[in-house]
């Protein structure tokens, strides 16, 4: 799904105040992410994430129950236009600052003092998406490439299911990166929650070191997250495990991208080299 496809479905849904195409582009990955006016509309790229849709609409309304500082449905349903699921969300004022990994800390602190909600809650299916995000890179990646990651998918699910956790399991985030949170003149909230599940709590903790280890964090900001949420899950047996599950994730879904994007293929390929000489060091860049 492109920009045009989704300003098309933006248009069909009708949710918004003012014409689709004067709409401010926010974010352009599973979902496109559109602002206007006091609203926020998320387009999901194929039908088959409507469940999901629907279940972060349920997450946010038992967050504002819990009175965790999260980003507000606008409306209770996700809409199905076009074969595409739309969901609305209300505005956030605009950002006093960069959220920092400390305001992170804090908040999933916050998150994981969380009881179970009152529905249920699916297991952190990192791996989950791996098969779907070849699948759409179609004939743009190297087949043995695919086949490779699929393999070291496997792997990692039966290592992961056999893992003893330090914390105890409960919800989690699932996308646990200082990019989903805002800081608003109220301070830090919570944003983007549609990986919330119920599993490892460890699973929030390994995006932020393999943030430090892959992305280029510094050391002294990684070492701010940690004081704050008051645990380093480096210390835990299973943080290889996890890191190596998330990595396999994070190589597929850049793949996605591959057949629209030139700097996305050469990303994917740079993923895949590092991983298949097992060159922990290779620096890797968001995309």
């Amino acid at each position: 799904m492109d920009e045009g496809r989704a300003r098309d479905v933006l248009a069909a849904a009708g949710v918004l105040p003012g014409p689709a195409g004067d709409a401010r582009l926010l974010a352009l990955g599973e979902n496109a992410v559109f602002a206007a006016g006091d609203l926020v509309v998320k387009v999901g790229r194929d039908a088959e994430l409507l469940e999901r849709a629907r279940r972060e609409l349920d997450i946010a309304g038992w967050l504002a129950e819990e009175g965790v500082p999260a980003v507000r449905a606008a409306e209770p349903e996700p809409r199905l236009t076009e074969g595409h699921p739309v969901t609305v969300w209300h505005r956030l004022p605009e950002p006093v600052r960069p959220a920092e990994p400390r305001d992170l800390a804090e908040l999933l602190r916050i998150v994981h003092a969380l009881p179970s909600p009152p529905f249920a809650l699916p297991p952190r299916e990192l791996l989950g998406g791996v098969e779907r995000w070849l699948r759409l890179a179609g004939d743009a990646i190297d087949p043995e490439d695919a086949a490779y990651l699929r393999a070291r998918r496997d792997g990692f699910a039966a290592a992961a299911a056999a893992l003893t956790p330090h914390l105890p399991p409960g919800p989690v985030h699932g996308d646990a990166l200082p990019r989903n949170v805002h800081i608003g003149p109220d301070g830090p909230v919570l944003v983007d929650l549609e990986t919330f599940s119920a599993d490892l709590r460890e699973h929030d903790l390994v995006v932020m070191a393999l943030s430090r280890d892959r992305y280029g964090l510094p050391a002294e900001a990684y070492d701010s997250f940690t004081a704050a949420y008051g645990w380093d899950v480096r210390e835990w047996a299973g943080c290889t495990v996890l890191r190596g599950a998330r990595e396999t994730a994070s190589c597929a879904w850049v793949a996605q991208h591959a057949p629209s994007n030139p700097k996305a293929l050469a990303e994917f390929r740079r993923r895949v080299a590092s991983l298949r000489d097992g060159d922990e060091a290779v620096r890797w860049y968001p995309f």
